[in-house]
């Protein structure tokens, strides 16, 4: 080909083959992809949930009830109370030198809790007892000496000067002996007073003093000790609970009630008005009630604190005494599709769950199966709940 000839383009052009497959799209495009149906999904989801927000419920617990409460006409809380409770103290001053008892021993009347230091009393005891043996040995001369006289005087061999000093020497003997008894009985008082002994059979609740320590009347010292130990009898316990002005009318002497302490709360106690204190606190306008124990055991401790229901006056001892069971509010029992069913709350979410139902007692329905002590259940489940739905809880 010469310089001169134009070259024809066209030649230069690379023939395809129609059959071969295009290249394959890049990594980068690929993920690029990816991420928009990741997003799009997200924003799909997002707007899904927005749409079904949680719904606000009310719930209760499942919990155990007394049949008896189907008969309560009002409840109120209180705390157990001795109503025979000393504090022992002595009546004598001194340094402690004897202590028998700790606390929860039980005590016998009249037995001696401890002992002060004695000697002495003890010493002016034994005097006193000695003059008293003196006076009566006097006693007996001057009787002698009076009946001589009397002899002698009757036989006009003594003048009545003589007989009137005998009879009164035996007078003055026989009024020294009465005071010696008297200075005995005194003595006596001032040993008793060193001992301290219980007032009345019970149980020791506190322990005030220690040996070695002083002890006095009123604790008229700062550092001595009034109380030595406080005792209480343990089956004069009773619960007393404040009710209110306005509800005291729904509680009489003698009405059934139901006790429950809080140290053993599945466990119902049986009680009787025994007491209503005729006063009213003005400034809780409250009125002190006392309710009796009716089957009091050791496990009643004083100052525990106590729930008491007050029943009606017609509740029969069946009744009463029948054991606690498992219940729910009435309202959270509802049908669905012809199953009895309460909705239980699992992490913030509703689970219908089916339960077979027994008795009902006052607002409150037994649970014989499905749900145990302590499971949440909607208070007043909607129709549109159903397991799964989506909660924010308000516990009632």
């Amino acid at each position: 080909m010469s310089i001169t000839e134009k070259p024809n383009i066209a030649s230069l052009r690379i023939e395809r083959d129609d059959s071969t497959p295009p290249p394959p799209p890049s990594h980068g495009k690929r993920r690029i992809g990816i991420a928009v149906v990741i997003v799009a999904a997200g924003t799909g989801a997002f707007f899904l949930l927005r749409g079904k927000a949680p719904v606000e419920v009310e719930t209760t617990t499942v919990s155990l009830t007394s049949p008896s409460q189907a008969n309560a006409v009002l409840n109120a809380n209180g705390y157990v109370v001795a109503q025979r409770k000393a504090a022992v103290a002595s009546k004598g001053s001194g340094r402690l030198v004897y202590l028998g008892v700790e606390e929860g021993d039980k005590v016998l009347k009249g037995q001696i809790l401890a002992r002060l230091e004695d000697q002495d009393v003890v010493a002016a005891y034994e005097k006193a007892n000695a003059d008293l043996g003196v006076a009566r040995a006097d006693s007996l001369d001057a009787v002698v000496s009076l009946e001589r006289q009397r002899a002698l005087h009757t036989a006009h061999l003594a003048s009545d000067a003589d007989f009137d000093a005998a009879r009164a020497r035996a007078g003055r003997v026989i009024a020294g002996i009465a005071s010696a008894r008297a200075a005995v009985d005194g003595a006596a008082v001032g040993v008793e007073n060193t001992r301290i002994r219980a007032p009345f059979s019970g149980t020791v609740l506190t322990k005030d003093a220690d040996v070695g320590e002083v002890v006095a009347p009123f604790a008229s010292s700062t550092n001595s000790r009034g109380a030595v130990v406080s005792i209480a009898d343990m089956g004069s316990v009773q619960v007393e609970a404040d009710v209110s002005e306005s509800n005291i009318t729904r509680v009489t002497v003698g009405q059934p009630c139901e006790i429950v302490l809080d140290a053993y709360p599945d466990r119902r106690y049986h009680g009787t008005v025994h007491k209503i204190v005729p006063t009213a606190d003005r400034a809780k306008a409250t009125v002190l009630t006392k309710v009796a124990f009716n089957d009091l055991d050791d496990h009643v401790l004083p100052e525990m604190s106590a729930k008491i229901t007050f029943l009606s006056n017609g509740t029969d001892s069946i009744t009463a005494s029948s054991p606690p069971v498992t219940t729910v509010p009435t309202t959270s029992v509802t049908n669905r599709n012809g199953t009895t069913v309460v909705l239980v709350v699992r992490n913030d979410r509703i689970v219908e769950t089916p339960v077979r139902t027994g008795a009902v007692f006052g607002n409150r329905t037994e649970i014989k199966e499905g749900v145990g002590i302590g499971d949440r259940v909607v208070l007043r489940p909607d129709p549109t709940m159903s397991t799964g739905t989506s909660v924010t809880v308000h516990a009632n």
